[in-house]
């Protein structure tokens, strides 16, 4: 069984491009399957059910997605072998752009959206800095001059990732993707000893154990305070 992880904001077309590429991935024979993460709700294992994709999802509370991720991505595993699965594909919830679901030597790609702005790329972190393969979407909606000055701000965070669009309405490049997902000779038996690409953010704070009660003498453990006096702000 082959793994791969998709991460991205919300609303960038995630689910979309995950289901045209599953469908040229069908078209070749292979047999898929799709984990959703999200933090409190998602309807988006209904969509692959309706398509006749094996799911679970996961929702994390009020735990961080990622972290929720990492403490069950043995199981995910474990689930996908049992079910057969020539690829298992994991989805997060994309709600921390400081952190990212990415394990080394386990193909990771990052979802963004044309709309979000030019400046979103340097803002997402490890997410796209980590990525494997950077997939643009809605570019049907933007200009010509959009599409690449986007393109050229991906390119700038991650020079190293594989930049494609996608239109996940259509299908419009689903099928190279899918080209890039699944190698035969990579096979995952056990995630065992292997390790994130990025640490996930530093952590605890009284917040969050649960403290409700607004003032510094109820803050503890890790805390960073902004700087108020500088004039520049980084």
């Amino acid at each position: 069984m082959n793994l791969v992880t998709f991460s991205g904001p919300p609303s960038s077309g995630k689910t979309s491009v995950i289901l045209k590429t599953i469908k040229a991935l069908k078209d070749r024979g292979l047999k898929i399957g799709v984990v959703k993460f999200d933090a409190l709700s998602t309807d988006d294992d209904i969509l692959y059910e309706k398509a006749g994709v094996p799911v679970r999802k996961g929702l994390s509370g009020a735990l961080c997605p990622d972290h929720y991720f990492v403490s069950n991505i043995e199981e995910v595993v474990e689930w996908g072998k049992g079910e057969g699965l020539d690829l298992l594909i994991t989805e997060s919830a994309g709600l921390c752009n400081r952190c990212s679901p990415y394990i080394k030597d386990i193909k990771a790609i990052c979802v963004l959206d044309n709309l979000s702005g030019i400046n979103t790329p340097k803002k997402i972190g490890p997410m796209l800095k980590m990525a494997d393969i950077a997939i643009i979407t809605k570019g049907d909606i933007v200009s010509q001059a959009e599409r690449e000055v986007f393109a050229s701000r991906v390119n700038m965070v991650n020079p190293g990732a594989v930049v494609m669009h996608v239109n996940g309405l259509n299908g419009q490049g689903a099928f190279e993707l899918s080209t890039l997902l699944y190698e035969k000779e990579e096979k995952i038996e056990s995630l065992k000893g292997k390790k994130l690409r990025f640490s996930m953010p530093a952590a605890l704070c009284s917040y969050c154990l649960g403290e409700t009660r607004i003032g510094e003498s109820y803050q503890m453990g890790n805390v960073r305070k902004i700087d108020m006096k500088g004039k520049d702000q980084k």
